[in-house]
């Protein structure tokens, strides 16, 4: 497989991961509650999300509009890691918890989408970035 082919896969796994915690953490704390004594910084995790989505993401995109010149899907995938970055720099205590969810939620579905149309172009165009 090829770099640009594996970057968008990453990316696209990350992104899901990132929308999953959302989804899936608050239910599986409230139904465990009894049975766990630590609780998880759901703050923390999605800054350490953050940090591993941004630079996966940036990297897939910017290699795949110099190879693929589709503006559009590069301001999607940027418009998804804004949203990202928003979600994690005004946090609950800003957005509250149903909007920083809603928007984490957005972000990582349009960083995903992205990734996918990223990658289902290069494999339709069996294009140079393939290595």
């Amino acid at each position: 497989m090829n770099t640009q082919l594996n970057l968008d896969k990453s990316a696209m796994v990350l992104s899901i991961v990132c929308a999953l915690h959302c989804l899936f953490v608050p239910s599986f704390l409230i139904l465990s509650s009894g049975f766990l004594t630590i609780s998880i910084d759901s703050t923390l995790v999605h800054q350490l999300l953050l940090i591993l989505v941004v630079p996966v993401s940036l990297y897939a995109l910017i290699s795949g509009y110099r190879n693929h010149k589709i503006t559009w899907v590069f301001l999607s995938g940027v418009s998804g890691l804004i949203l990202l970055f928003l979600a994690v720099l005004l946090g609950p205590n800003i957005l509250g918890e149903f909007y920083e969810k809603a928007l984490t939620l957005m972000g990582s579905t349009i960083v995903a989408f992205s990734h996918l149309k990223n990658y289902q172009v290069c494999r339709k165009r069996d294009c140079v970035c393939h290595d």
